[in-house]
This record gives structure tokens, sequence and C-alpha cells, in this order.
């Protein structure tokens, strides 16, 4: 190829070169290694517990229609409304995670500074002197050395030819990478705010239990009061009164202890909102009556709604473009050079055609003889990706368990909760019997005792199922992705999107 002089400026330089290499690059599009295709998952048609009995159909409202990032508002409380609000902006662990992700897009940009030139400008300035002496006719020695300044300005490029589509493989390897640390970000957050509302309800259980420890200690009193006056009244011995004040005292520490995991509850809550425990301090409450029906989809739709499975399938596709890197490296690569610029003096005359310097070159390199190290670069990315894969249906499996796990939680609690309605109802009945009994002496006071502590230990029992119910209910959300979808990672496009640091005329010249 012949270059005319009036060719050849610094900016057509680089056009000549991008346009020697765009045809190579587009044409075929040539990319080595295996394109992505994703593996199939081991999923069932339904759920286990959503499936109905033979003869009647049950309805499931989809999980869509959980409220987009504030599912929690489900429950109507204020106060956890508040506290889940501050999690994505000051949860310590969760900045952690956003910061990888700032990362991950880093990378994708290195890795695509890969497809450009790289433009080296240089300027340079010299002084040389040379040395001589003459001797005139009348025998007088004089010198002949003269000092020259020169002055150069250069640009220069070097271009590695993406002839095989290694590093459009690299690109792909980060794009992906950096959509797995977006899906792990948004699985982070989903894990503390489901960690947030588990520690709620729980400070909620400690609340409710020694609500109802204080009532019955206002019961034990009375019921303390009652026998001092059999005793008083001589029908009663003294040991009554001693196992009466004993009950109470009980309740009274039990009521007391509850206060010691509260504020365990508590400070984890400050932690998970990223403040100080000292900064945060929450009235009392008790647990709320309802539990929320939490929509149902069909174990595809985890596909599609779970964070952890979206990282998983992402990392698949990484992984698989990281086996085309390694079989990129068994061919050549070719890499292109040019020079431009100007050497002369002096500098206010160094712009001219007569001072002009220019270069254009090419090579090409290939690695004969490795022992082996290319061969196993491949192996190595193959069994990642095979790694990848069963991550991926393992986390997919994990996923169907913890749903199933909650969803026959919730059902086998509810009718646990009915029947131990009935529990409670029948032990407060039997307890005010026997303290009816004892007033009357119809009845000793050892009945009392295990009457009352019978219908103390229904209610705790009831408590804690509603504790159980609502625990259950917020895994279910959690382990259905929240309201979530795979649709808010960040696209492959965006995560390409246009560098601003490479001139147009590249940019433009490397689109296919």
């Amino acid at each position: 190829m012949t270059l005319s002089r009036s060719s050849l400026s610094g900016r057509s330089l680089l056009k000549t070169m991008a346009a020697l290499i765009t045809p190579t690059i587009l044409s075929g599009c040539i990319l080595v290694g295996p394109n992505y295709k994703r593996p199939k998952a081991v999923l069932s048609a339904k759920f286990k517990e959503t499936q109905p009995a033979p003869g009647w159909s049950k309805a499931q409202p989809d999980m869509a229609a959980i409220p987009k990032g504030t599912w929690w508002t489900i429950y109507n409380d204020p106060v956890l409304n508040e506290l889940e609000s501050q999690v994505s902006i000051s949860n310590q662990n969760l900045k952690k995670y956003e910061a990888q992700y700032r990362n991950a897009q880093a990378l994708v940009m290195a890795a695509q500074a890969n497809l450009y030139p790289t433009l080296t400008g240089g300027l340079n300035f010299s002084r040389n002197s040379q040395g001589g002496t003459a001797t005139s006719t009348s025998g007088t020695q004089y010198s002949t050395g003269r000092t020259r300044n020169t002055y150069a300005a250069q640009l220069s490029a070097d271009w590695t030819v993406d002839i095989w589509g290694k590093i459009r493989r690299q690109i792909q390897e980060q794009v992906t990478a950096a959509q797995a640390s977006a899906a792990d970000l948004a699985n982070a957050r989903l894990s503390y705010q489901s960690q947030l509302a588990q520690d709620y309800f729980e400070l909620r259980y400690q609340d409710s239990l020694k609500a109802l420890l204080e009532r019955n200690i206002t019961l034990y009193e009375h019921t303390l009061a009652i026998v001092q006056a059999q005793h008083q009244g001589g029908t009663m011995n003294g040991n009554d009164v001693w196992q009466a004040q004993n009950q109470l005292d009980a309740a009274r520490a039990n009521a007391t202890a509850t206060d010691v995991t509260r504020s365990e509850y508590e400070h984890a809550i400050a932690v998970l909102i990223g403040r100080p425990p000292a900064e945060l301090s929450l009235s009392r409450n008790t647990l709320p009556a309802s539990i929320p029906e939490i929509p149902v989809s069909i174990p595809a739709s985890l596909l599609q709604r779970r964070p952890d499975i979206a990282s998983a399938e992402r990392a698949m596709e990484q992984y698989n473009a990281e086996i085309g890197v390694a079989i990129g490296a068994f061919y050549p690569q070719l890499s292109l050079s040019a020079a431009y610029g100007y050497s002369g003096n002096p500098v206010q005359s160094l712009i001219q055609v007569s001072n002009r310097i220019w270069s254009l070159g090419a090579s090409a390199s290939q690695t004969i003889f490795a022992g082996g190290a290319r061969t196993a670069a491949v192996e190595e990315a193959n069994a990642d990706y095979d790694s990848a894969v069963a991550t991926y249906r393992q986390t997919v499996l994990t996923a169907l368990q913890d749903t199933e796990d909650q969803l026959s939680s919730l059902r086998i609690l509810k009718q646990q909760a009915e029947e131990q309605k009935h529990a409670v109802q029948s032990a407060i009945h039997a307890a005010d019997v026997s303290v009816s009994q004892y007033k009357y002496g119809t009845a000793i006071y050892t009945t009392v005792l295990t009457s009352q502590r019978s219908a103390l230990s229904s209610q705790q029992t009831a408590l804690q199922i509603q504790q159980n119910r609502l625990l259950a209910s917020v895994k279910l959300i959690a382990d259905m992705g929240g309201g979530w979808n795979i649709d808010e990672l960040p696209s492959k496009n965006y995560l390409q999107r246009h560098n601003p640091l490479v001139p147009a005329f590249i940019e433009n010249s490397l689109q296919k």
C-alpha cells in the first residue's frame, strides 16, 4: 500500500489504521469458544403446598402483588416501615456490596480498553555539540565545532487486533461478572431487609411475652391475696402462701428476663440500619394479631425473582466466556503500530513537511510450545463452568426447598394456631374454676397452681405460634424474591456504554 505525503496527518494516520483493521474485525465477527446457552434447572410445575386436592381448586395470588421494593409494607407497621427504609441507605455491609459492584463496572471498562489502540504522545528536546579544529594559512588553529538544538513532537499508536474475539470474550466475562455482582447486591439488600424484619418481630415477641407475664402477675397478686385471706381465717396452712408468693416472684423474674433478649434484638436492628445501638430506642408494642396473605407464584418464577439465582446464572455465562478467553491463546496475535511526528530546529518552524517523520508497522506472534499450559487453562475454564452450572442448579433446588419449607410452615402453623386458641380458652377457664373452688374450700391449692401454670404455658405457646407464623411469612417473601425481578439487573448495553475517553472515530469504527 502506498501512502501519499499529503494523506498523512496525526488524525488521518489513526483513521487509516482503524480502516485497515476494521474489516478484519468485523468480517464474520469471529468469537472463539462456545456461545452461552443457559442450562436447564431442576423445577417442578407447582409447589407441593399449593397443589389443590382432587375435586377442588385453590386460587393463589401472584408474587407481583407484593409491593415492589417495599414488601414489608404489607404488615402495616409504621415503625417497621421507617426502619426498613434505612437499610439501603446506611447498612455498612450493603455499602461493601455496592462498592464491589462499582469495582466490577470498572473492570468492564478496563476490558473494553483492550479493544482500542494505546496512544502515546511525546515532546523532546536535545542539544548536541560536535567539536573540531582547523589550521589557517597563517598557522593559527581555530574551532570548527558547532552546537545544534533539536526539537521533536510525536504521536504513536499500538493496537492489538482482536481477530479471534479473545478480547470480546474478556469483555463478555467482565460484563456478566458485573451483572452477577449487581445481583449479589440485590440479594444482600433483600437478606438484610429480611433479617431486620425478623429481628423486629422477635423484639415484638419479647414485648408481647412481657405483657402476657405482667397480666399474669396481676392475676397471681390477686390469687396471693385470696390465699393470705384464707390463711388468716385459719382455713388453710401457711405453705399455700409460700407457694403463691413463689409463683408471683417467678413470674416477675421471667418478665424482667425478657428485657435481656429484647435489648439484644434492639441492638441488632440498630446495626442493620447503620447506627450505634446507643442511638436507637424502640417503644414497646405487641405482635400484630393477623398474618398477611403471602402471594405465591409457580416455581419457575423463582428464576426471574430470586437475585441469588440470577447471580448464579450470570456466573455461568461469565465462566463460559472464560473458556473462549483460554481458547484464544491458541491463535496468533496481530499487532499494528504507527507513529507520526516532527523533528527539527528551530521550534518556530517545526511543523513543516520537511521535518515530518512517520512509520507504520505490523507484527504477528504465535506461541508454539508452552508445555501444555494453554491446554491446562482451557481445562481449568471448563471445570469452572461445570462448577458454576452445579452451583446454579443447587441454588435453584435450595430456593425450592426454602420456599416449600415456609409454605408448609404457614399452613401447619395456621392450623396449630386455631387448635391452640381452643386450648388457651380451656386452660383459662380451668384456672378460673380452680380459684373459685379453692376460695370455697373444695379444692387444694396445688390444683390452683397447676391450672394457672397450664394456662400461662398455653398462652405462651399461642404467642410463640404467632411469632413463628410472622417469621415464616417474612422468610417466604424473601424466598420468593421480595418483589425483585431480573429486569432490574443492569443490561449488557448499559455496562458497555460509550467510553468518553475513546476518540469518537475509533469508537464508531469498532461498533458492530
